[in-house]
């Protein structure tokens, strides 16, 4: 197992996707500025319940998947303000977690292996067609890459990288982000992501 301090936040974020984010509360200045210093990572969990500000009369509570995640780039444009992009790297399953005596939440962790490389089956082609003409339409706005909700490199021949981009799009109730999150399969994780996008509308 493996320890992780956790910054649940309202999304969930898989492998290889990118998230920005504004820190401005002590407890995750703190983390920051100590992933920063011993060139580590903290893990991202969905809330179920709760915000991401902490808020004296609500409480925050979390699926146990989540995607452990490296900071790319960091800076601090005045004094208690702190903007990172950081990019998930890879999942997990939380075996235990506790909230400290300053908030920060921590757990220990069961690290899945990376997604093999495995090439789109023909019968989820369309699948990586549709996520294609997303960032081609998004392209053809004029949409600057760092406001993208999708980053490059996009390979979109990988199972793996289709189906992450997918279950970060999809507005999908948490506990389900889990399940995919907890799919160690990638062609099985987009299988499952197809049946959505059928319901959605995205396919036919």
């Amino acid at each position: 197992m493996t320890s992780l301090p956790l910054f649940p936040l309202a999304r969930a974020l898989f492998p290889d996707g990118v998230i920005h984010l504004r820190i401005f509360e002590v407890r995750y200045l703190d983390l920051v500025r100590r992933c920063l210093e011993n060139d580590t990572g903290f893990g991202v969990v969905a809330l179920t319940s709760g915000t991401e500000v902490r808020q004296p009369t609500s409480r925050e509570t979390f699926v146990s998947s989540g995607t452990l995640i490296t900071i790319e780039e960091a800076v601090t444009p005045m004094t208690g303000l702190m903007q990172i992009r950081a990019r998930g790297t890879q999942r997990f399953t939380l075996n235990t977690f506790e909230q400290k005596p300053g908030g920060l939440w921590t757990g220990n962790a069961t690290l899945h292996e990376p997604d093999p490389a495995v090439s789109i089956p023909q019968d989820l082609q369309d699948c990586a067609d549709a996520l294609g003409r997303v960032i081609a339409d998004l392209q053809r706005e004029g949409v600057p890459p760092e406001a993208m909700p999708v980053s490059a490199p996009y390979r979109l021949e990988d199972c793996g990288w289709v189906a992450n981009r997918w279950a970060e799009l999809l507005p999908l109730p948490p506990t389900q982000k889990a399940v995919l999150l907890n799919t160690a399969d990638p062609t099985e994780r987009l299988d499952m992501l197809r049946e959505v996008l059928i319901v959605k509308g995205v396919l036919s």
